[in-house]
């Protein structure tokens, strides 16, 4: 029989057992709990870093990578910044704020075009109305030419008309970068009748040198005409504008395999190669034109011939230096742009260059035209009647080229016209002798800056399609 102090000492050793065991669970518990506490402050502590780092990332796109990526849609040659921390390249959080990126540029290109599309169709009806009240205005002058004979009047009246010519062929490039058609509609026309067209329309035009090497009755289609004279106006209004005044401009008319080519040259500064680059591709036409890419005020020249390039299928080339120490730039038109006019009965204006070749016995286009009577008529005086003196030379010293009527010499004496009774020899010889008094003046007058033409240049009908500087 067991005892009562042994089963007390039993129990005891029991109770110690179990408080030894309760005791250890309760140690093991504590430490996983301290344990489980320092794993959750260490995961809070790396959740609160990566919301730091992600709000810090958010910020560096707002504030940094956005705007540049805006600002090289206008300027590819911008770099935009890369996120903060380059471990999030490829990851979810990197490939999102990619994505941000891309719809910023797609979304400001195409506000940009909108909004340039906008600005370009409002500049197009402004150019509209300015080019009809210039027309009109040029109608007025030439009108007063006609009417009025009196130098100092008739001076004062060419420098005007000159004045506003100038003003038309602005109008009518920014109506041709807003995408407005060239305006005018010509007949065929000689070649070199567009150049020396488009020279007539600038404030320089003394300055450039023509030399024509080109077959007599080398002529431009219809529908090219109007802008070939475009484009060697702006390509010699560059020139000119960005070399010296007292050098000269040289532009040289050849033919090529594939065409004809207009050389400018000139002895200007130059380009860089970046300014080059640019050049190349304004007047390429390749790439859209927007009026925010042509800097403020917007120059226009490069991107209007950029136009008519592509639409015309002309070639313009401004990527080599001019042996002058300038710029060259070439304009090659092709074949299927080319057409022929028989000089003797069409001939190019009087004032045109006389061209260094002569007629071809063989050519298919005129094969019984004598080459002495073709070049006495393309560049010899149309006939007029004795009461209209005319004061027809090839070339002034500084004059501007001469306008023809729309009538035409005539190729025998039996398609003569009938002239009119003539005036008094006292009043043919009053007449005459203002207009060679006004062109003396206007040549001789050293204190005024721009110089008119002629009045035999002056004092035609301005609706010529033949003419060189005609409108």
């Amino acid at each position: 029989m067991i005892e009562l102090p042994d089963l007390v000492a039993g129990g005891l050793a029991a109770g110690t057992l179990s408080a030894l065991a309760l005791g250890g669970g309760l140690l093991r518990l504590r430490r996983q709990r301290t344990r489980q506490r320092a794993e959750i402050a260490a995961l809070r502590t790396q959740l609160e870093g990566s919301s730091r780092a992600f709000t810090t990332e958010v910020d560096h796109l707002a504030a940094r990578r956005v705007p540049a990526a805006a600002r090289q849609v206008a300027h590819p040659h911008l770099a935009v910044p890369g996120p903060l921390q380059p471990l999030t390249f490829g990851t979810p959080l990197g490939i999102a704020l990619e994505n941000v990126l891309v719809a910023v540029r797609s979304e400001v290109a195409e506000q940009r075009t909108r909004v340039d599309a906008a600005a370009q169709a409002g500049m197009r009806g402004a150019t509209r109305e300015i080019q009809a009240a210039l027309y009109r205005l040029q109608d007025a002058l030439r009108g007063l030419q006609q009417r009025y004979d009196d130098p100092e009047l008739t001076q004062t009246l060419f420098q005007l008309d000159h004045e506003n010519e100038q003003s038309l062929r602005r109008a009518q490039v920014a109506a041709v970068v807003c995408g407005a058609w060239v305006g005018l509609a010509r007949e065929e026309s000689h070649l070199v009748d567009a150049v020396t067209g488009g020279q007539a329309r600038l404030a320089g035009y003394h300055r450039v040198r023509v030399h024509n090497h080109l077959e007599p009755g080398t002529a431009l289609v219809s529908h090219a005409v109007e802008p070939v004279a475009i484009i060697v106006a702006e390509l010699l209004d560059n020139a000119l504008r960005h070399s010296a005044p007292d050098t000269d401009v040289v532009v040289s008319l050849e033919h090529v395999h594939h065409g004809v080519c207009v050389t400018i040259d000139d002895a200007g500064l130059g380009m860089t190669q970046d300014e080059r680059d640019r050049a190349q591709r304004l007047v390429a036409g390749t790439a859209p034109i927007l009026l925010t890419d042509l800097g403020d005020p917007p120059r226009m020249g490069l991107a209007a011939i950029g136009r008519l390039t592509r639409q015309f299928d002309l070639g313009v080339d401004v990527s080599s230096a001019s042996p002058y120490g300038g710029v060259r730039a070439v304009l090659r038109v092709d074949s299927h742009l080319l057409s022929h006019l028989d000089p003797a009965d069409r001939p190019p204006a009087p004032s045109a260059p006389r061209t260094t070749r002569r007629a071809s016995a063989t050519s298919p286009a005129a094969p019984e035209a004598p080459a002495a009577p073709a070049a006495s008529h393309a560049y010899g005086a149309e006939e007029t009647a004795p009461d209209t003196p005319r004061h027809h030379t090839p070339r002034d010293a500084d004059g501007l080229p001469q306008r023809r009527r729309r009538t035409r010499a005539a190729a025998a004496p039996e398609r003569s016209a009938p002239r009119p009774p003539a005036r008094r020899p006292e009043e043919a010889a009053a007449a005459l002798g203002a207009l060679q008094s006004g062109t003396a003046a206007a040549r001789s007058g050293a204190g005024i800056a721009l110089e008119g033409p002629s009045p035999a240049a002056r004092d035609t009908d301005h609706t010529d399609d033949e003419g060189g500087a005609a409108r």
